[in-house]
């Protein structure tokens, strides 16, 4: 039995997830009505959260028009979606809060789903935060997708969205987990180990290189550039490697004024996701300069596979996600170490076709077909 979905995840386009990447391809089979975050901390009062909220309450008023994801033109929400920025009271921890957004969201869900014609959906969160309306639309089944350790994600209120994630899942019928890490928490009777999937053929067909991209040698990476990057790994780089430039895309969300200084390190900003190939297929290493956190320990990058599928060597500090790729990457231990392998990664031995061979079957449509296996059981 296809069912239609009812999802609760970020806010449609502000970045590629991997919640959206399979709702897409699910999509293709059924009506979808995405709903956009729930908060999963208190708002603090400053410019960024009061222009956020009032960023809501806009998107509440222009509801089923068209959005993209960020810098991009050619993405749009799929054919047989329609999105719903709900306005809520973004408060885990209270009980008026928790009590609120169930009446708020069941109310607003509701008419959206009338409207759309869904009935006996099957209620699929990648937020905690959706709890207080679970069991009050409907649904014939509740589906918690976890693809981040909340105990450990910054920005996030821990101790009562844990709390939440707990009671969530003790109500769910299915737990589809990103990485080991995450699956090791749930209940094994229930939980499905379900890895990222990537674009394969978007970053293995060959594309022309960036016009943005210097000349030389060039170590680069892509993706949010946040608490969870190494920015002093990055600056022993820089210093370490004059003759090579390092090569940052996506948005800046931690301080990095260490990096500005050096005079080898650049900035790009933000690209579309379908532009991305065209700097990780030309440069000379991709770059997984990631920290040593929680958060990073039970992760399972996005990044990893499409920097495999792209063919380009790879550069990584240490994590569990990387287990069946541990051949084809080059792994640091310490600043030095990283220091080193990237500049032996401009000599290295052509294993393009080998990393791209890995990866062929992980794509997000094989994810999607696992998926559905699964909802059928449901």
């Amino acid at each position: 039995m296809i069912s239609d979905l009812v999802v609760f995840g970020e806010d449609w386009g502000r970045h590629p997830s991997s919640t959206q990447h399979l709702v897409k391809r699910l999509v293709k089979n059924r009506r979808v009505l995405w709903v956009n975050s729930v908060g999963m901390r208190r708002p603090r009062f400053n410019a960024k959260d009061i222009g956020r909220i009032a960023g809501r309450v806009l998107a509440s008023r222009r509801a089923g028009k068209a959005k993209m994801w960020p810098s991009a033109s050619a993405v749009l929400i799929p054919d047989g979606m329609t999105q719903l920025s709900p306005v809520v009271v973004p408060w885990p921890g209270s009980r008026t809060a928790f009590a609120a957004n169930g009446v708020l969201l069941q109310r607003q869900v509701s008419q959206r789903m009338l409207a759309r014609g869904i009935e006996r959906p099957v209620l699929w969160t990648s937020l905690p935060t959706a709890l207080p309306v679970v069991g009050k639309l409907g649904e014939r089944a509740l589906v918690y997708y976890c693809g981040d350790d909340f105990g450990a994600l910054v920005g996030v209120d821990h101790e009562p969205v844990l709390e939440m994630e707990q009671r969530l899942v003790a109500k769910a019928n299915l737990v589809l987990a990103a990485s080991e890490a995450l699956a090791a928490k749930f209940p094994t009777h229930k939980t499905l180990h379900l890895p990222h999937g990537a674009d394969i053929g978007l970053f293995a067909a060959p594309v022309a290189r960036a016009a943005d991209l210097p000349d030389g040698k060039v170590a680069g990476f892509y993706g949010s550039i946040s608490e969870w990057i190494d920015v002093d790994i990055l600056a022993a780089t820089a210093d370490a490697l004059p003759e090579w430039t390092i090569l940052l895309i996506g948005n800046v969300e931690t301080d990095v004024s260490v990096l500005r200084a050096k005079s080898n390190i650049r900035f790009l900003g933000p690209r579309p996701h379908a532009a991305l190939a065209g700097y990780s297929q030309h440069w000379t290493a991709s770059l997984l300069p990631f920290r040593d956190t929680p958060q990073i320990r039970a992760c399972n990058p996005l990044k990893l596979r499409e920097y495999l599928a792209a063919g380009r060597p790879i550069i990584t500090t240490d994590f569990p996600a990387l287990g069946p790729y541990r051949d084809l990457v080059s792994v640091a231990a310490g600043s030095s170490h990283f220091t080193d392998l990237i500049r032996r990664s401009a000599d290295a031995a052509d294993r393009s076709n080998a990393r791209r061979a890995r990866v062929k079957g992980e794509t997000w449509e094989a994810r999607a077909a696992d998926i559905e296996t699964a909802l059928e059981l449901l």
